[in-house]
């Protein structure tokens, strides 16, 4: 049983990666952020996923720095994550971004970097500059994000290493069974964005039912759903109750029904791009 909010799942290569995060998603550069990573950081959180088109990363940057340095702890001790977006994809591009992200951030290297989206004919040569920043000692993970399994396969094919991570949008309604079979398979740690759909499914009445039985919040019961199921997860949240309560979900666990009742909500339903389908 995950237990705490520093528990960590290990990936292939042997790095730790914390089992929840916080999500910063489209949060404006300004106070709000940077006071949303002070404060996930003073509560415990140890990992932040942000992106170079979240347009925040410096906010981010600043939130860390002053986070860590308020609590005393070792920049080693968090785990940050970055993604390369779609119109920088290509071998000299991705290793620029990359540098980009860095400098934005004000960190020597990140711990995790992703490609954002598997534009076609191109996520192949970005993969080849992260695999170039791996080997470099210049990441301690790469990974790649909604990516189905077709990508995968793809990306694969002619990868050296394989991806370490798969972030995609995961929650009740959009189980990707699939997907989940493939990265266990393979070893390739599946992590959750948007696990709450962006709010639609808190006034669900099955969970909402499973909440009370709890005595949880319905985005607690997702967000340990997400952990039950071994998927990492990064719920966005700006305000200081809301990341205290994503967090405090170590208390309790949901039966192997409940489980199965809140899988069965699946409807293959997106709130984000089908990235198939994707205009990039």
């Amino acid at each position: 049983m995950i237990s705490s909010l520093q528990d960590k799942t290990t990936l292939r290569n042997g790095i730790n990666m914390p089992w929840l995060g916080l999500g910063v998603f489209k949060v404006a550069e300004g106070p709000e952020l940077v006071n949303a990573v002070k404060f996930a950081i003073a509560r415990g959180y140890r990992s932040i996923d942000t992106a170079a088109i979240y347009e925040n990363e410096a906010g981010v940057g600043q939130g860390i720095r002053e986070g860590l340095k308020e609590a005393g702890i070792p920049r080693e001790e968090l785990f940050v994550t970055s993604k390369v977006w779609n119109a920088d994809l290509g071998y000299e591009t991705t290793l620029a971004a990359y540098e980009t992200s860095l400098k934005k951030l004000g960190l020597e290297y990140l711990d995790l970097y992703l490609i954002h989206w598997p534009v076609a004919g191109k996520f192949n040569e970005a993969w080849r500059a992260l695999e170039t920043l791996y080997k470099a000692g210049k990441v301690k993970a790469i990974g790649v994000s909604n990516f189905q399994v077709h990508h995968l396969e793809d990306l694969m094919q002619d990868a050296e290493i394989k991806p370490m991570v798969n972030q995609v949008e995961y929650h009740p309604r959009l189980t990707q069974t699939e997907v989940q079979a493939f990265c266990r398979e393979h070893g390739i740690q599946m992590e959750a964005w948007s696990p709450l759909m962006q709010g639609q499914l808190l006034d669900h009445p099955a969970l909402r039912e499973i909440a009370g039985k709890y005595g949880k919040s319905v985005a607690q019961v997702i967000i340990r759903w997400d952990l039950q199921n071994g998927v990492v997860t990064i719920p966005k949240s700006t305000t200081e109750h809301r990341i205290a309560e994503n967090a405090a979900v170590f208390d309790f666990e949901l039966s192997p029904e409940d489980m199965e009742r809140i899988g069965a909500l699946n409807k293959n339903l997106r709130v984000g791009p089908d990235p198939d389908n994707f205009d990039f």
